[in-house]
Parts: C-alpha cells; sequence; structure tokens
C-alpha cells in the first residue's frame, strides 16, 4: 500500500488522543485492487491510482473531491467504509484530491447572509438546520462568516444534494466555497471524529 507524501501548511499529521486520520483509496469495489493510504491533504491523487471504486476511513473525517485543488464535486467521509462510490453518493470513480479535517472540539458558529459581502438579512447559528429556508426564510445564500468549528452546507434540505466544506473564515460569495449557486438546502456540523 502507498502512502501519502504531500503536506499541507494548514494541518500536517492532526494528532488527537495520539490517533492520526487516515483514509484509504482502492482502485476497485469492496476494497479490491491497489490502494493508496493518506493521512493529510492531497492535492493531486491521479499520480497514486486512476479511478477510486472503494473508501476505507479508518480514523478522521476527510473531505474528497472530484478534481484535483479541491474543486469539483464535494464529498464528506467519516470514519467507516465504502464499499463502491455511491455509498459516498458520487457520480463517478474519480476522485482527485482529499482534505483532512482536523478535530475539532470547540464550540460552532456561522452567519449566514441573504446577500454578497455579509449585507442583507442576516441569522447566526450554533448547530445544524436541516432546512435553511425554514429558519432563513430564504433558498439562498450568498455570503457567509464562519467564526468556529467546521460546516458542511447541502444543496438541498435534510442533508442531500451537493455537498461543500467550509472551515473558519469569510465567504464574500458563494462562489468562495467553491459552490455553482448561492442555493443552501442544509448545513451541519462536522463533529464525528
Amino acid at each position: 500500500r502507498k502512502h501519502c507524501q504531500t503536506h499541507s501548511p494548514y494541518n500536517q499529521h492532526k494528532k488527537c488522543n495520539n490517533i492520526i486520520s487516515s483514509i484509504i483509496f482502492y482502485e476497485d469495489k469492496n476494497f479490491q485492487g491497489r490502494s493508496y493510504e493518506c493521512s493529510n491533504d492531497c492535492t493531486d491523487l491521479h499520480s497514486y491510482f486512476s479511478r477510486c471504486n472503494s473508501i476505507r476511513v479508518e480514523s478522521g473525517c476527510f473531505m474528497i473531491y472530484e478534481r484535483p485543488n479541491f474543486m469539483g464535486h464535494q464529498y464528506f467521509m467519516r470514519r467507516g467504509e465504502y464499499p463502491d462510490y455511491q455509498r459516498w453518493m458520487g457520480f463517478s470513480s474519480c476522485i482527485r484530491s482529499c482534505r483532512m479535517i482536523p478535530v475539532y472540539r470547540g464550540s460552532y458558529r456561522l452567519r449566514i447572509y441573504e446577500k454578497p459581502d455579509f449585507s442583507g438579512h442576516m441569522m447566526e447559528f450554533m448547530d445544524d438546520c436541516p432546512c435553511v429556508s425554514d429558519r432563513f426564510h430564504h433558498r439562498h445564500v450568498y455570503s457567509s462568516n464562519v467564526m468556529n468549528g467546521f460546516w458542511i452546507f447541502y444543496e438541498y434540505p435534510n442533508y442531500r444534494g451537493r455537498q461543500y466544506f467550509l472551515r473558519p473564515g469569510e465567504y464574500r460569495r458563494y462562489r468562495d466555497w467553491c459552490a455553482t449557486c448561492a442555493i443552501v438546502g442544509s448545513f451541519r456540523r462536522v463533529t464525528e471524529f
């Protein structure tokens, strides 16, 4: 099994209780074929495998991406086994980058705005939201400010559809979290490590 040697300035081998996050990519379904293990951010996985049909997350949480440099469709992966790409709601066997989500045990705080550049109606959240339009009264979120914690935005209510990973920081436009439109149906905190 090959191991990832790419290191990220943001998070290198984060340890919590002596546990290192670990994800293993397999070229074939049911954990068969060539495999590649990674414990941190990798911007381009193509040189390690040509396709990915199953994944095992041994510890930690990751976002995986269909294109290099954390672009394209994103998928949240928590500890567990994914014997085929439909199990992570993937559209194909193409995975080209991954990002390790650091262990976080603090409070969570997020602000969403109805317009770009933090303008218009604003609402602050500290917990999961299964239906944004029920609480925010808008279908569109044009900007966001993540003050604490790591969050996943979903395209549709009840944590369905396209996924977008947000870490602490300012997102002045929906393109800043790599969305193709401003629709956010639901969001949740990353709390399972």
